[in-house]
């Protein structure tokens, strides 16, 4: 007899696996599908979604890794650190990633049995509504197929690395993010095809353990979706540290062979080049899982782009059918994931949750880190806003000079009249971290002088947070 849920949640991803284990909090049978092995050497499912598997979390800890073969090569000496004979070892690098990536897959997992969701291994496809029920039908990797049913499904599929016809990815030679992951030696020279975030965070784990890095971006602009001064000072200080971009660039052929890969593009200013690397990782953007889902059983509809249509509830226009996370329009971010993924679950109770897009946050883990959220001058300077901004250098806070990470700033923008802070940019260490103090302020409508009057512990990171906010008035004490 077919199982019923009063959710079922298609996919345990970042979005998914939160979405289910909320609904089970508040008291609903939940099911979660997740057929993806990714690299399980058994062949059994992995949660965890991209981000956990092949994305967020595996890059962080080889960014990690290779800030520590860095810091060895370069900082160390300046702390009166003497070391000789670093080298490191890619292989144990990649091995230690595994290892995280494998507690942290098994955490979810136990999350599952103590919130009683009932995992389905397999891949969902919809079949079919009927008495207020919709029909999923749950394939398992052997072929064995049943059908659960559910008063709500919740779709978060996630998405995949878009691929570009002309270059076919191997994950040996030519590689997206996955393969990006798992270099077992650190190439010579590596081609990057896009300066978006994967492109600029593999480059850079790779770069700091030797590669020599040349990165391939088709927009005549560095970093487009940031603030034009973080993007102009990111690019300053990647140069500074051996990336070479090209900007304007048009691909042309590419050729692999089993130890190099030639690729031929045009340079912004018509010139032709043929540069031959020993990797090449394309990082063009990413694609929605849609594919294979069977939506029209159930007439639920995709935009022009191949996203799920959604109101601003996250609800499709067939009742009882939601989606969150990458198969719906937005920022392609695991945290707007799960914080969709825990609105539906509350909603399908019939409580009231509020997402604030304008306040979902960015970063990139670059080193320096680059992290905003809200407006930028040049978004806000378009519609005709009046504002003022306030900028503060890391080079003028003592921790951060005591910590060596001096580069960066951040800038904080504000309504001319209110005071109403309208955005906050931060390239820096711990920009990351930095940003949530601006989310939080932003999310209860604090104004400049707010976090100006507020006591920041010395000496830290975060009175830079505090100056950029004078600044915002003309008045900051440390410079």
């Amino acid at each position: 007899m077919s199982q019923t849920f009063d959710v079922v949640v298609i996919g345990a991803g970042p979005g998914g696996y939160v979405a289910a284990i909320r609904a089970a909090q508040l008291g609903l049978s939940t099911a979660c599908i997740e057929g993806n092995p990714y690299d399980d050497p058994k062949g059994e499912p992995r949660l965890g979604g991209t981000c956990l598997n092949v994305g967020c979390i595996p890059s962080k800890a080889l960014l990690h890794s290779s800030h520590l073969f860095e810091d060895a090569q370069h900082s160390f000496a300046d702390n009166g650190i003497t070391t000789s004979g670093v080298k490191i070892d890619p292989a144990k690098m990649v091995a230690r990633k595994n290892a995280i990536v494998d507690k942290m897959t098994g955490g979810i997992q136990y999350l599952f049995k103590k919130n009683k969701v009932t995992l389905l291994k397999g891949y969902g496809a919809f079949v079919k509504q009927e008495g207020g029920l919709t029909q999923v039908q749950v394939t398992a990797k052997d072929g064995k197929q049943e059908i659960v049913s559910a008063k709500n499904v919740i779709i978060a599929t996630g998405s995949k690395a878009r691929h570009l016809p002309s270059i076919p990815v191997d994950n040996v030679m030519v590689c997206d993010n996955e393969g990006g992951l798992n270099f077992n030696t650190v190439p010579k020279k590596l081609g990057v095809i896009g300066a978006g975030v994967i492109g600029l965070e593999l480059g850079s784990v790779w770069r700091r353990l030797g590669a020599e890095v040349t990165v391939l971006e088709a927009m005549p602009a560095f970093l487009g979706a940031a603030d034009g001064s973080i993007a102009k000072e990111a690019k300053k200080l990647f140069e500074k540290q051996g990336l070479k971009f090209e900007l304007g660039a048009t691909i042309g052929d590419v050729k692999t062979t089993k130890k190099s890969v030639t690729v031929n593009y045009t340079k912004a200013d018509g010139s032709a080049v043929k540069e031959e690397f020993d990797k090449l990782i394309v990082s063009v953007g990413r694609t929605p899982n849609t594919e294979n889902l069977n939506l029209e059983a159930v007439g639920v509809k995709l935009n022009d782009r191949g996203f799920i249509e959604v109101n601003h509830d996250c609800a499709t226009a067939v009742a009882g059918i939601w989606a969150v996370g990458d198969v719906i329009p937005g920022p392609m971010l695991a945290h707007k994931a799960e914080d969709e993924g825990v609105a539906v679950a509350e909603r399908i109770v019939g409580q009231k949750p509020h997402i604030d897009y304008n306040c979902v946050p960015w970063v990139i883990y670059t080193s320096p880190e680059i992290a905003w959220v809200g407006q930028t001058e040049e978004a806000l300077k378009a519609e005709g806003r009046a504002i003022k901004t306030g900028q503060f250098p890391f080079m003028a806070n003592g921790r951060a000079l005591g910590m060596g990470s001096a580069d960066g700033f951040v800038k904080m923008i504000a309504d001319a009249a209110t005071d109403e802070i309208l955005g906050v940019h931060i390239i820096g260490a711990g920009a990351s971290d930095l940003i949530a103090e601006a989310v939080v302020a932003m999310e209860f409508k604090a104004a400049s002088e707010d976090i100006a009057r507020i006591c920041h512990p010395h000496p830290s990171m975060s009175e830079v947070m505090k100056e950029a906010a004078l600044a915002v008035d003309k008045r900051t004490l440390n410079m």
